[in-house]
């Protein structure tokens, strides 16, 4: 599997992906239009219900068509909770040929700053685990993913690329531990965004 991590203009993401990503052979860092990168998928880090009429969700529906928001509000609202959680990913197809499929991956509930929250994280967990186990035709071998919670979250591009590393390491690298206590489990989920906070 090949993953793009591609920004537009954000100089310090790009930056902060090469400091974490660099020497992966499988992680290519592009800076351009995500809508128009090839790859086999590319990530929506829309909100839990499907809007994509904002920020980059908005091109990805000029560039494939509205039809794809109402197809995705569709799946959410048939599903139990009739909302796509932080941290869960559904595929769809495009019927675009040159990127078949869209994984819509929410970094927010509704749209939100997300400065003290460990949401890029769970996006990209979600994106990682959704992809490799697609199982529809044609397979997903690339997936293009655009900064999670950089946008409209105004997440700060290093908290965003730890975040996203750190799921990669113990998604794809098979790095990850469960944690033996809370102790650990408080201390790796701080370790996550400098800014988070657990006390009023």
């Amino acid at each position: 599997m090949k993953w793009l991590l591609v920004h537009y203009g954000n100089d310090r993401l790009g930056d902060a992906w090469h400091r974490h990503f660099d020497g992966q052979s499988n992680v290519e860092i592009l800076e351009g239009d995500i809508c128009h990168v090839p790859a086999d998928a590319v990530v929506s880090p829309a909100n839990s219900f499907g809007f994509m009429d904002g920020g980059l969700d908005t091109a990805l529906s000029e560039r494939f068509g509205w039809g794809l928001q109402e197809k995705l509000q569709q799946m959410i609202a048939a599903r139990p909770l009739r909302e796509l959680l932080v941290g869960e990913a559904l595929v769809i197809a495009t019927e675009d040929a040159a990127v078949p499929w869209l994984i819509s991956a929410p970094t927010m509930r509704v749209p939100m700053r997300l400065r003290q929250s460990v949401n890029a994280y769970l996006a990209m967990k979600a994106i990682l685990l959704t992809a490799v186990a697609h199982s529809g035709s044609p397979p997903i071998q690339s997936v293009a993913i655009p900064g999670l919670g950089t946008g409209c979250g105004a997440l700060d591009a290093h908290t965003a690329a730890l975040q996203m590393w750190t799921a990669f390491r113990e998604v794809v690298l098979n790095e990850g531990t469960y944690p033996p206590d809370f102790g650990e489990a408080q201390k790796a989920h701080l370790k996550l965004n400098r800014d988070v906070m657990i006390w009023d």
